[in-house]
């Protein structure tokens, strides 16, 4: 298994919190019954915390005129929006959930010129509240293709989710399937396309990150 690099300082940490434990629950009893559910529960939390972290391998099909899937997890709402941030134009909104047990890496759906990146402070609604959209802490990303025109997506953080990383900066030439970003511990992305575009999957779907093609250009 791949540990993302984001995993490293929660794990660690994680490991000597449990260290600690099992070192007082050695030194308060000497009852190995005790000893050994404690160990037997450390271990179980450190590995659910572990595969939070995971980063498996994707082999990206390049596909120009097909959008990408930005992040694993389920499609929970597709429907006709107005973006008032970067795209002030009605367009499509595709929101896909990250429960806690879903790979957390985030990546680019399509190539191009990454023209906007901006983290924006908030509350910690629960993802799927309507308006986690607009008032949770996220992350707004704009990127410029030949084909697409401007999409924007965005990463939100939601009630268990309160660490989001954006590695994308304006300027950058995005690589379609890239990494732009991790959202530790779930939570949702938004994206955020042209009216004319041609949907590919419906509300509750499961779809996977760099695999799954959400949507083509008509």
């Amino acid at each position: 298994m791949i540990i993302h690099k984001e995993g490293k300082g929660t794990l660690g940490l994680v490991f000597i919190v449990l260290f600690a434990v099992n070192a007082l629950v050695q030194w308060a009893t000497e009852n190995l019954i005790a000893q050994g559910i404690a160990l037997t529960v450390s271990v179980i939390l450190y590995v659910i915390v572990l595969q939070f972290f995971r980063n498996p391998r994707r082999t990206v099909q390049v596909n120009p005129n097909g959008l990408i899937c930005p992040a694993d997890g389920k499609v929970v709402t597709i429907e006709e929006v107005y973006e008032e941030e970067v795209l002030q134009a009605k367009c499509v909104q595709i929101s896909i959930f990250m429960s806690p047990l879903n790979v957390h890496v985030n990546r680019y759906p399509l190539g191009g010129k990454v023209i906007s990146a901006v983290h924006h402070k908030g509350k910690f609604l629960v993802a799927w509240h309507p308006k986690s959209s607009t008032l949770n802490e996220r992350t707004t990303i704009a990127v410029e293709n030949k084909i697409w025109g401007t999409v924007v997506f965005r990463q939100i953080a939601g009630a268990v989710a309160r660490r989001i990383v954006m590695y994308a900066k304006p300027g950058d030439m995005a690589a379609q399937g890239s990494e732009f970003g991790f959202i530790k511990f779930g939570s949702r992305v938004d994206i955020f396309l042209t009216l004319d575009s041609k949907i590919l999957v419906k509300e509750g779907d499961i779809v996977k990150g760099a695999k799954t093609v959400l949507a083509e250009h008509s």
